[in-house]
């Protein structure tokens, strides 16, 4: 596990539609139960808004994406935001020699991940169904080593509001961090956002995911393909939390997200579908979670810094970084990966 798209099942109708004036046979072939039960199933999916954006690059953290763009938001993977703070159009030096002496202020404001595993949060007044929201910590701390305090004064804090769509940034960005939920975002759909801001991104994004999984890149919709990168396209994989691809996991895509024409984008490797899972975390995702958040024997928080596990990839001081043999290494875009080391000021150096 590591660490949706809110399809509308209108435009899938539409295709049908269409097929059934050109060609009734074709709808014939495609307009069968468990087809349209999973087409049906993508509504559960998230999208941070229902229709598509114009497809730009930008560097976020020292590394590329490809994201889709909304008036100034950066939208990655459907319904992960990116700080605008940390994103810029060109390659900003993030990592300095050891000798040089930083010309920028660090951009960096977190580790990612939620000291003394609680997170703080606030719920926007005129937010409907604030149930789902109230019913997803519950969930959240029913089943993992995270709790979910009601925020005073706190500056670091989650806070659900009003939006078009369903979205959210990944772990602790620092200040005040929206979980958008739209009128149509489900608890479970709330569960799978809580997920992003504690510090999970999507499951079929996984390095190793081309062991199970088939991506039908003819059948997903076009501008979106750089939804199904792995973060290994990225230049950010280490080991993952749990062993292998979890099918069952909430931050799990289904195999019909960003279809185009009604059939599925992602299939298993024996070319079987499967359904999008929006009711709870599984036990992969609770295992991978507990790993990321640990507690004692005795019920307290181990230490009140992040633990960091070696083989993960984590967001450090402005910076992707991954842990391995107890030290920091940075993937640059031309000369690979390099260790690095954090000053006491929060600036990146070459070791």
């Amino acid at each position: 596990m590591r660490n949706f798209k809110f399809t509308y099942l209108l435009p899938a109708l539409a295709f049908l539609a269409s097929c059934s004036k050109d060609n009734p046979n074709e709808l014939e072939e495609i307009n069968t139960d468990s087809a349209i039960e999973a087409v049906a199933n993508e509504e559960m999916v998230e999208l941070a808004r229902p229709e598509s954006g114009p497809v730009t690059t930008v560097y976020y953290a020292g590394q590329e994406f490809p994201v889709e763009e909304f008036n100034g938001d950066y939208v990655y993977q459907g319904d992960i935001l990116f700080p605008r703070d940390l994103v810029s159009q060109s390659e900003v030096q993030l990592v300095y020699e050891k000798n040089e002496v930083p010309q920028n202020k660090s951009v960096g404001r977190t580790s990612g991940l939620w000291p003394n595993n609680t997170v703080y949060y606030s719920i926007e007044s005129g937010l409907d169904n604030k149930a789902r929201v109230y019913d997803a910590i519950k969930h959240w701390e029913s089943n993992t080593n995270i709790k979910f305090v009601e925020r005073t004064s706190q500056s670091n804090y989650v806070y659900f509001v009003s939006g078009s769509g369903c979205s959210s940034y990944v772990g602790m960005i620092g200040g005040r961090q929206n979980i958008t939920l739209s009128s149509s975002c489900s608890t479970g759909n709330t569960i799978h956002e809580i997920g992003h801001a504690v510090g999970l991104w999507h499951e079929q994004s996984r390095v190793d995911r081309e062991n199970f999984l088939t991506i039908n890149y003819s059948n997903i919709q076009s501008g979106r393909e750089h939804n199904f990168h792995t973060y290994a396209q990225q230049g950010m994989d280490g080991k993952e939390y749990t062993s292998s691809l979890d099918f069952g996991s909430i931050m799990m895509y289904g195999s019909y997200s960003f279809s185009s024409n009604g059939k599925p984008t992602l299939v298993k490797k024996d070319g079987s579908t499967f359904n999008v899972q929006r009711s709870s975390l599984s036990t992969g995702d609770k295992t991978g979670i507990n790993n990321m958040y640990p507690y004692s024997s005795g019920g307290e928080s181990t230490t009140t810094t992040p633990v960091y596990t070696n083989g993960e990839t984590y967001t450090v001081s402005g910076l992707i970084v991954l842990r391995r043999f107890d030290r920091w290494y940075y993937y640059h875009s031309r000369y690979g990966w390099k260790e690095v080391r954090l000053s006491s000021s929060g600036h990146w150096y070459y070791a």
